[in-house]
C-alpha cells in the first residue's frame, strides 16, 4: 500500500483535498506574487481566505461548488484566456496536476508566476520530464514538516500525512536551473 494519506478507501469523485492554509502562509513569507490572484480550484477557499487576509484581490473559481466563491462552475482546463493580468495559486486535483501546469502557463502574462500545491513525486514521470524540460519552475519549496490536505476538506478526520509536498513556482519566460528551497 502507497504511503499517503488518502490510501484508505475511495477518492474523492473531484479528487478534492483542501490544503492546510499554513502550507500558504509559509509560501508567502517567502514568495511575492500580483496583487490579483486566481484561485482555480478553490475548494471551501482555504487558500482563498489567507490570501484575502494579506490583502490580496482574489478570484475564486472551482468545477465544483462547494459554498465558496463563484457558484458557476467553471472547469480550468476548459477556459481559453491569454495573458490573464494576475497569478495564479492552487491546489489542483492531482490526477490532472501536469494539465493545470500547462495551462496556467498559458493563460497568465509574461513575468506571471503559477504556484502549484502537489505532490513531491511530481517531479517524477516522462511526461512532466517533458514539461520541466521546456518549463523549469524557478523555485521549488519543499516542506520539511508534513503539510495536510484534507479529503473533502474534512481535516478534523484527517489530522496527519505521510505524503510529502512541496510549492512548485513557475515564472512564465523562465529558463534556468530550478531552484530546491525549504520551508518550515
Amino acid at each position: 500500500m502507497a504511503a499517503s494519506n488518502h490510501s484508505m478507501g475511495e477518492r474523492e469523485e473531484h479528487d478534492y483535498y483542501a490544503t492546510d492554509p499554513k502550507a500558504l502562509e509559509l509560501l508567502i513569507n517567502e514568495e511575492k506574487f500580483s496583487n490579483k490572484i486566481w484561485e482555480c480550484a478553490c475548494g471551501e477557499g482555504h487558500l482563498s481566505k489567507v490570501l484575502l487576509e494579506h490583502g490580496y484581490e482574489v478570484i475564486s473559481t472551482d468545477l465544483v461548488y462547494r459554498g465558496y466563491g463563484n457558484k458557476k462552475s467553471i472547469d480550468f482546463l476548459k477556459q481559453n484566456i491569454t495573458n490573464f493580468d494576475g497569478d495564479i495559486i492552487t491546489n489542483p486535483p492531482y490526477r490532472y496536476a501536469l494539465e493545470f501546469a500547462q495551462k496556467a502557463l498559458e493563460y497568465i502574462r509574461q513575468g506571471g508566476k503559477v504556484a502549484l500545491f502537489l505532490k513531491l513525486q511530481f517531479l517524477e514521470g516522462k511526461k512532466r520530464k517533458e514539461f520541466f524540460e521546456k518549463n523549469p519552475p524557478k523555485v521549488v519549496y519543499v516542506s520539511s514538516s508534513r503539510l495536510n490536505c484534507a479529503k473533502n476538506g474534512e481535516f478534523e478526520k484527517y489530522k496527519s500525512s505521510a505524503v510529502a509536498y512541496a510549492w512548485f513556482v513557475w515564472e512564465k519566460g523562465f529558463h534556468d536551473n530550478t531552484i530546491i528551497r525549504w520551508i518550515n
